[in-house]
């Protein structure tokens, strides 16, 4: 995902996703693919980790952001930034 203000996201792991956002509100995990979830007042954010080979810790690989009210696409760099309190 080649997308200015996700770059620091894409590649990183569960542990340093949640150091960064805090606790997800949903953590999923569909075989060996993990999908966390953070939500504020701005917009939900979901962060979609996958192995890069096999055996290897899943990574974020894809961000997606709505708003919460009703479920409409919002800019995914601003939902980050709105969570992170930038």
């Amino acid at each position: 995902m080649n997308l200015r203000g996700v770059d620091g996201l894409i590649g990183a792991t569960a542990p340093r996703i949640v150091q960064q956002f805090g606790p997800p509100r949903l953590d999923v995990y569909e075989g060996d693919v993990r999908k966390l979830q953070f939500t504020g007042e701005a917009c939900v954010l979901d962060i979609y980790l996958y192995p890069t080979s096999p055996g290897a810790e899943p990574t974020a690989t894809y961000v997606d952001a709505r708003r919460a009210s009703d479920g409409l696409d919002v800019d995914r760099v601003a939902c980050i930034r709105a969570l992170l309190g930038q």
